[in-house]
């Protein structure tokens, strides 16, 4: 299958959910290197954009993702990455899934 890194400037948006509960962990970017690291290892790897690197997630704290399921959306311009947490957290703040921060809405 051929993903879309073109459209995106050569990223694409890589969603990890966590299989099971279906809660949403994290968002990071992939560029063609770290998606094939990522099935080759079986190990959620992004393109760090800040650093201009790849990053195994939890390469320093432990709390990997280990890869279940990867799929692509409809356009093939994002990836999502079903995985079981390697340990207890995934946000580097200490929380299991970086999306605990709400916002209100008006109702």
């Amino acid at each position: 299958m051929t993903l879309d890194f073109e459209k995106c400037g050569g990223l694409l948006p890589a969603i990890v959910q966590e299989t099971g509960t279906g809660v949403v962990l994290m968002l990071g970017f992939m560029n063609p290197e770290a998606f094939e690291a990522t099935r080759r290892t079986g190990q959620v790897t992004f393109f760090s954009r800040s650093r201009q690197e790849l990053w195994t997630k939890g390469a320093t704290s432990g709390n990997r993702l280990r890869v279940v399921k990867l799929a692509t959306d409809c356009d093939r311009d994002t990836i999502l990455a079903e995985v079981e947490l390697e340990g207890t957290a995934v946000c580097h703040e200490g929380y299991r899934s970086c999306f605990f921060r709400t916002i209100e809405v008006a109702q």
